[in-house]
C-alpha cells in the first residue's frame, strides 16, 4: 500500500498498486469519500467493491464477455484487464504535491483478450485537498491502432436515500433495467434498480453531489469522457458515479471507439474534491 498524506488539508489517498492499480481510500478535507468491501479487497481472487477500480480497455460488459476484431474472437471478462492486474511503482514525489507513479504493460495475459502491446502510466496526486489521477495510455504497436474506451467505477460512500441530487447539465438517461432513454430531471433513485443508468448528453464534463457526512463530491474529467454511469446495490450505503469514454458493449458495436495510432498516446485526467 502506498499513502498519500496532506497534513495542511486533512487529506489522505491509498493506493494499491498490485490489486489493479485501485485507490482503495480518499479521504479528504477530514472526510471519507470512498466506500470499500473489505472482504473483498482481502481476497485475492475477487473482484474488489468499493474504492475507484481502472477500467481498460473497456467499460462495462461485451455481449457474451466475448467480441471480434479482424476476423477472430476474443474473450474479455466485464471493465476489462487493468482492474485484474498488478501495477508496477515507478516513482514517487512529495515536491509539491504527494503522488506516486504506477505503470500496466501488455503480457501473455492481457494479449489472450486484448491483442494489443499497450502502456498505461497513471499518476496519483494529492494537492490542495483534490485527488488528481493523471492518465497517460500508449500504444506500442509498431502497425495498427489500438480500440479502446477506458473509464473509472468509484464507489462513493452516502448517508441514507439514494435518490439524491446530482449536478449535472445533462437532459436524458438509458435506463439500463428496462433500456428505455428517460428525461434526466437531477435525480435518480438507485435503491431498487438492479441495472445501472447512463447520462447520455451532458455537455459540461462534471458533475457534483451529496456524499457522507455532509460533504459535497466534485469530479471533473476531461471532455473524452463523454458519459457517467451511475450504480449501486440495495441496502448497501453506496452510489457508483462512473466517467466512461463509451457505453457499455462499445467493442460489439465498434461506433464510438478510442483509435489509438500505433505509437501514439492519449493523455486524460480525473479530478476528486470535496466541499463541506
Amino acid at each position: 500500500m502506498y499513502e498519500l498524506t496532506e497534513p495542511g488539508t486533512n487529506s489522505r489517498v491509498l493506493v494499491c498498486p498490485e490489486r489493479g492499480g485501485i485507490v482503495t481510500s480518499c479521504r479528504l478535507r477530514g472526510i471519507e469519500l470512498f466506500y470499500l468491501d473489505q472482504a473483498t479487497f482481502e481476497h485475492p481472487a475477487a473482484n474488489i467493491r468499493g474504492g475507484n477500480p481502472i477500467l481498460f480497455p473497456i467499460c462495462g460488459q461485451l455481449d457474451g464477455q466475448s467480441y471480434e476484431w479482424n476476423g477472430r474472437s476474443y474473450k474479455m471478462a466485464n471493465h476489462g484487464v487493468a482492474r485484474t492486474s498488478a501495477w508496477e511503482v515507478v516513482g514517487t514525489s512529495a515536491d509539491g504535491e504527494a503522488s506516486v507513479t504506477i505503470r500496466l504493460t501488455s503480457d501473455e495475459r492481457t494479449l489472450e483478450s486484448f491483442p494489443f502491446a499497450f502502456e498505461l502510466l497513471f499518476t496519483y496526486a494529492l494537492k490542495d485537498g483534490e485527488l488528481h489521477t493523471r492518465q497517460t495510455y500508449r500504444n506500442l504497436s509498431e502497425s495498427g491502432a489500438m480500440p479502446f474506451y477506458a473509464g473509472f467505477h468509484p464507489y462513493f460512500a452516502i448517508d441514507g436515500d439514494k435518490k439524491i441530487a446530482y449536478e449535472s447539465d445533462a437532459t436524458k438517461y438509458l435506463d439500463y433495467n428496462d433500456n428505455v432513454v428517460k428525461p434526466f430531471e437531477g435525480s435518480v433513485d438507485l435503491e431498487e434498480l438492479v441495472e445501472s443508468v447512463c447520462l447520455l448528453d451532458p455537455k459540461k464534463a462534471e458533475i457534483s453531489f451529496p456524499g457522507a457526512a455532509g460533504a459535497r463530491v466534485r469530479m471533473t474529467y476531461d471532455g473524452i469522457f463523454k458519459y457517467v454511469v451511475l450504480w449501486s446495490v440495495k441496502d448497501r450505503p453506496f452510489v457508483c458515479v462512473e466517467p466512461w469514454m463509451a457505453m457499455t458493449g462499445e467493442l460489439n458495436r465498434q461506433e464510438e471507439l478510442v483509435m489509438l495510432e500505433a505509437g501514439g498516446e492519449l493523455r486524460a485526467n480525473l479530478t476528486i474534491g470535496c466541499d463541506k
